[in-house]
């Protein structure tokens, strides 16, 4: 059995096809199920079900592709250690966002980081925040920054900023001339929302329901985006609660307005997520301490 055998099961279980794993390594699918065979020969045991022609991890592959996994890790972190002392290590930076922060925050933030590190080369992936999460889990991502909840507790998540969730109103609203309003002003309005799996949504109905305004509210139109709702709210279809992060600009450019509502303040934390590990890549380190210095 050799390390490549393991990287290759890895690979097979992940992609669940033995022809996709030979694509992605540009082997043969002969290569690939000789490699499988190595290995089955030295368990002792049939990783792989090939029955009816689908291919299935028997119950011994699936106790087999944790360790696996983590024999895969170890020796490619080892390798980038020895690189990283020897100063012959390209270091790499691979970060997943979730929607809101990847497309308002992240580019900002991305650029200061590059400016002051140039040699790490960053790749972006911007998803919902479960499949952010799934990614890391898979390690096709370093690290996640995610605004949803984070409730696998094999995670390191620690704060790394506060976004406020703001009203806003079109410009020629009769509230134009105001400064704040009651919050049972709200009933009267047609409220825009996000679509009702949203992370932000969630935490909106919560601080209204709190308020005990939420089921006075008439949803009046749900939009899955937050371009969207901003151009629906600017051309005067109704309000919204959005991230004070994604209207910053509409805000300055004066075709969006703020209005606060007396007495409440809804506010949402914004997480950074990564793995344990026992050798942490160079990237990784820099962009954490990047972003704690950033936001401390």
């Amino acid at each position: 059995m050799n390390i490549e055998n393991l990287k290759m099961f890895c690979l097979v279980v992940d992609e669940g096809s033995i022809s996709q794993a030979a694509r992605l390594s540009y082997v043969s699918q002969p290569a690939v199920t000789r490699q499988i065979r190595q290995l089955e020969n030295f368990y002792g045991t049939l990783l792989f079900d090939r029955t009816e022609g689908k291919l299935t991890v028997t119950t011994t592959g699936k106790m087999l592709y944790p360790f696996a996994k983590a024999i895969v890790d170890d020796f490619n972190r080892s390798k980038e250690v020895i690189l990283q002392a020897t100063g012959e290590y390209n270091s790499s930076l691979r970060v997943g966002a979730s929607l809101t922060i990847g497309e308002y925050l992240l580019p900002s933030l991305l650029g200061r980081f590059k400016k002051q590190t140039p040699d790490i080369k960053v790749s972006l992936t911007i998803r919902n925040t479960p499949s952010v999460l799934e990614d890391l889990s898979n390690d096709v991502i370093d690290i996640a920054l995610v605004e949803g909840i984070v409730e696998d507790k094999s995670f390191i998540v620690e704060k790394f900023a506060d976004d406020e969730l703001i009203l806003v109103f079109p410009t020629d609203h009769p509230w134009k001339e105001r400064s704040e309003i009651s919050i049972e002003e709200l009933a009267h309005e047609r409220m825009i929302w996000r679509e009702s799996l949203s992370g932000t949504r969630l935490i909106v109905e919560n601080a209204l329901k709190e308020h005990g305004i939420l089921n006075k509210i008439e949803s009046y139109m749900e939009i899955g985006s937050t371009q969207a709702i901003k151009s629906a709210v600017e051309a005067g279809l109704g309000i919204s609660i959005l991230p004070r992060l994604t209207v910053t600009r509409e805000l300055e450019q004066g075709v969006l307005q703020e209005m606060k509502i007396e007495g409440v303040h809804i506010n949402r934390r914004l997480w950074l997520v990564k793995k344990p590990q026992r050798f942490n890549r160079d990237g990784v380190t820099k962009f954490v301490q990047f972003i704690q210095d950033k936001h401390h």
